[in-house]
């Protein structure tokens, strides 16, 4: 451990007394606004146990999912902003929805401190283990032959906006189908009723793993050193690179010295083990940030995408 990391370390463990504003006080809980089994859940998982252990409070996952992430979201905006009801902030709720919902309940910069950030990963693009497509290509030239084009399945918006925007930029015809949970889209791909599926590295590991589906690219910038046979959007389309983040969110009006007791704790927790291996291996790149640069990297996020949906044709409904 890094000098850093054990700096971190002790902070999260420090004497109660000397404790910012009492937090936690009582058990924590972190609402995830998906359902169980994506990588948000699984994510906040591991950082809840962390910070069981650091401070002897219990820390409850709460899933909250449905309309994209906005009844969970909307659960903790409305919370007491006292530091023991928390957000899994995500790309749906933080960077997509601002573009792609009409009327949104929410602004993710006005009403929420982002307190912990993951860091940033991609999707992959799946298909059924037994599909007939071996790569993009062959996916592309089916959409094009069959009447009506393919189906993809999506459950929020940061796995709507990369299957809309292979419409845009293939020009063949892929047609959205939306889902509650993400068991239920990979319910439907397996048994032949939908025909791919963007889902972030984290949730489609798993699947990969398994055998039950086959990944044909992924949306990040370039290869992915772990699985560098696997290739890129963007080798095909430069423009195609999609990445999203998780993190931890506070309500606005928390107290700041709350704040930074928070931002300590969840940067402890993403440092240690299994956490940090764990990020690692989904591909994300775990850091110890303060609040200024978290929210600084929250705004860019944002921004890029709703270029995307932009780019895509989306229409907030």
């Amino acid at each position: 451990m890094t000098g850093r990391r054990r700096l971190l370390a002790a902070a999260a463990l420090a004497p109660w007394p000397a404790r910012a504003q009492g937090v936690p006080a009582r058990p924590l809980r972190i609402i995830v606004p998906f359902a169980p089994g994506g990588s948000g859940d699984i994510t906040a998982r591991l950082i809840a146990s962390h910070v069981e252990a650091a401070t002897g409070q219990a820390v409850v996952v709460d899933n909250r999912p449905g309309a994209n992430g906005v009844i969970g979201t909307m659960a903790v905006k409305q919370a007491a902003p006292d530091g023991h009801t928390l957000l899994l902030a995500t790309t749906s709720t933080h960077s997509a929805n601002p573009s792609t919902v009409r009327d949104l309940p929410y602004d993710p910069e006005r009403d929420f401190v982002t307190v912990g950030f993951f860091g940033s990963n991609g999707a992959y693009l799946l298909v059924r283990a037994d599909a007939p497509w071996r790569d993009v290509a062959g996916l592309v030239a089916a959409a094009r032959a069959k009447p009506g084009g393919l189906f993809f399945g999506h459950f929020n918006a940061s796995s709507r906006v990369p299957g809309e925007l292979l419409g845009v930029m293939s020009g063949a015809p892929f047609q959205g189908v939306p889902y509650r949970a993400i068991g239920s889209a990979f319910a439907d791909l397996f048994a032949g009723r939908l025909d791919l599926i963007f889902v972030d590295t984290t949730a489609g590991d798993a699947y990969v793993k398994q055998g039950q589906a086959r990944a044909l690219a992924i949306t990040r910038q370039g290869r992915w050193d772990r699985w560098p046979e696997l290739p890129a959007l963007s080798e095909t389309w430069p423009e195609f690179v999609l990445t999203g983040f998780l993190g931890i969110a506070a309500p606005a009006g928390t107290p700041p010295a709350a704040l930074q007791r928070l931002n300590a704790l969840v940067n402890a927790a993403i440092l240690a083990e299994p956490a940090r291996s764990r990020l690692l291996e989904f591909g994300f790149l775990p850091e110890a940030l303060d609040l200024e640069r978290i929210a600084a990297l929250v705004r860019i996020e944002r921004e890029k995408w709703s270029r995307f949906v932009r780019m895509a044709g989306i229409e907030p409904e």
